[in-house]
């Protein structure tokens, strides 16, 4: 076994002796078939480089936006079965955000609610030592009016004054609340009311402008 398989590589490496000046057509088959195989293996790397290499790279951006589109397709489905729900919920938030702005006064309305306030605290019997309304803070799409206030009276008549702010058909918030107690046994109330209003058209269009402005010079 170990002579012939020393005979086979010699007579295989006697193949590829004396190739130099010879025609390949004139090579023994070990050589020919040799060069065949580099010649397949040459024309299969320029190949891969030259030609698949960018269609594979085409095929995998293709299986991708595949992917994309059908994620796309079924999250549209999904709202085309709902859009009738979705068209509910739409008038239910709206129904609620209208209920909420007949909750903020008008411009012209806030004298009236700040009256209103002030009434709230003497109906309980409280003695207003300090009333005075802030600077108006105006936000996207509602003003914030705070009012610092200082009252003094009972316990009970300072809670039932806080649950009348609660009760008001405006919105009104007592914020930053402190109570001390006073030389004759009586309560001290410092805190801040904030109310609420809508904005009227030319403050909306005031704040729009602002916005845009605001977006142009962000831009630039």
């Amino acid at each position: 076994m170990a002579t012939d398989l020393k005979q086979f590589s010699a007579d295989l490496s006697a193949q590829f002796q004396g190739l130099k000046g010879r025609h390949p057509g004139q090579w023994p088959l070990a050589p020919r078939l040799l060069c065949a195989l580099g010649a397949v293996a040459a024309v299969v790397a320029l190949g891969w480089y030259g030609y698949w290499d960018g269609q594979f790279d085409a095929q995998e951006a293709g299986a991708a936006e595949e992917i994309r589109l059908r994620g796309e397709y079924t999250t549209k489905t999904q709202q085309a079965v709902n859009l009738p729900a979705l068209r509910e919920q739409k008038v239910q938030v709206d129904q609620y955000v209208e209920r909420l702005q007949k909750q903020l006064p008008s411009k012209a309305e806030m004298a009236a609610l700040l009256s209103d306030i002030n009434q709230a605290g003497l109906g309980r019997g409280l003695q207003f030592e300090l009333f005075k309304p802030g600077q108006v803070v105006v936000k996207d799409y509602y003003a914030e009016l705070p009012i610092d206030i200082k009252v003094t009276g009972s316990y009970h008549d300072i809670g039932a004054f806080a649950g009348d702010m609660a009760n008001l058909p405006r919105i009104v918030t007592l914020n930053n609340m402190a109570l001390t107690t006073g030389k004759e046994g009586g309560l001290t109330l410092d805190a801040v009311a904030k109310t609420f209003r809508y904005l009227d058209p030319e403050e909306v269009a005031a704040q729009r402008k602002a916005a845009a402005d605001k977006k142009k010079g962000a831009k630039k």
